[in-house]
């Protein structure tokens, strides 16, 4: 008899995650640029651990780092109040192109991933550029536990506890000039440890982003280099990623090995494949919908419950400050 895998009690239909029509519009669109086709799974729902009843945690992680204490001053947003997501979970339901756009999948092909040696290149606009090797990060970085909440510009939503350090604390330690105004993110993107890399050429590879110094320096953007207590498995942006809560996930990069300090704006990833769709601030606006879909609520993993999204991610009080004059009228 053929197994029967039954799916769990939180997985949801990918014709609920979005309206049919957009998640159609965003294959059509992808195309119309020259793109290619953007899998279906990017907007679907499922439990790697129905998947062969395999666990989607590795029995071992590639680094190990002292245990970080828990900031309490970062408890995980202002309501919608949930519990931290639970990590299987969490651990099954990735967005990470590299690999593939099937959330499910990632977790089952990012094994390719080699992270030691790994070393993270800090230049640009700064008088001390200098590259780290990982090792020297841990060793030199002030690493603590947050509890931040995480939304994806899907309109779905997660709560996880990240290990990391304030971006703040490396860049201070390479001296930004006075020229310096942005910063520029970038990830790995060897199409020889990540196949969606090699099989999705029409992508800007390698994946980059970009924040303002401001954006950068503040006390909530964290570099992480752990999850729940350890080491960044692979599906999470092993070994360093960033995290800025208030921001859409598009913008919280993975693998990051270039962290570049710019005068002028830097192009952006999902900016230059959709500009019309995804801009450079990415910050979460349940006031602005997308403009295939509502942004004014969001889907809890892995429960399905929806909640009202609330304003930057529960954050408005420490960075709502920042923007006045960009929604200005908004």
């Amino acid at each position: 008899m053929a197994n029967i895998l039954l799916p769990p009690s939180w997985r949801i239909p990918e014709s609920q995650v979005a309206p049919e029509s957009a998640w159609l519009n965003r294959r059509e669109l992808v195309k119309a640029l020259g793109l290619g086709a953007i899998g279906a799974a990017t907007f679907g729902a499922s439990c790697a651990t129905a998947i062969g009843g395999k666990n989607p945690l590795p029995s071992s992680y590639d680094w190990t780092f002292p245990p970080a204490q828990r900031n309490p001053r970062f408890p995980g947003g202002q309501p919608p109040a949930v519990e931290i997501t639970a990590e299987d979970v969490a651990a099954s339901y990735n967005n990470f192109y590299e690999f593939t756009t099937a959330k499910d999948k990632v977790w089952t092909l990012s094994d390719t991933l080699k992270v030691k040696p790994w070393t993270v290149e800090v230049s640009g606009e700064c008088d001390k550029p200098t590259t780290f090797n990982f090792e020297d990060l841990l060793a030199l970085m002030p690493l603590e536990e947050r509890v931040y909440r995480f939304r994806c510009v899907e309109a779905w939503s997660m709560v996880v506890p990240w290990t990391g350090f304030p971006l703040k604390a490396l860049l201070d330690r390479v001296v930004p000039n006075s020229k310096a105004k942005y910063v520029r993110l970038v990830s790995l993107g060897d199409s020889k440890m990540m196949p969606g890399v090699a099989s999705q050429p029409w992508y800007p590879w390698p994946y980059h982003e970009g924040l303002t110094l401001e954006e950068a320096n503040h006390e909530l953007t964290l570099m992480a280099v752990g999850i729940y207590g350890h080491a960044l498995p692979n599906q999470h942006g092993a070994p360093i990623r960033l995290v800025t809560p208030w921001k859409y996930g598009y913008k919280q990069l993975k693998s990051i090995v270039k962290i570049e300090l710019v005068a002028k704006e830097p192009k952006t990833f999902w900016n230059t494949v959709a500009g019309d769709e995804y801009d450079f601030w990415g910050n979460v606006r349940p006031d602005i919908p997308h403009k295939r879909w509502s942004q004014a609520t969001d889907r809890v993993i892995p429960t399905g419950e929806r909640v009202k999204t609330p304003m930057y991610n529960g954050y408005a009080e420490q960075i709502g400050d920042m923007y006045k004059k960009i929604y200005a009228g908004k």
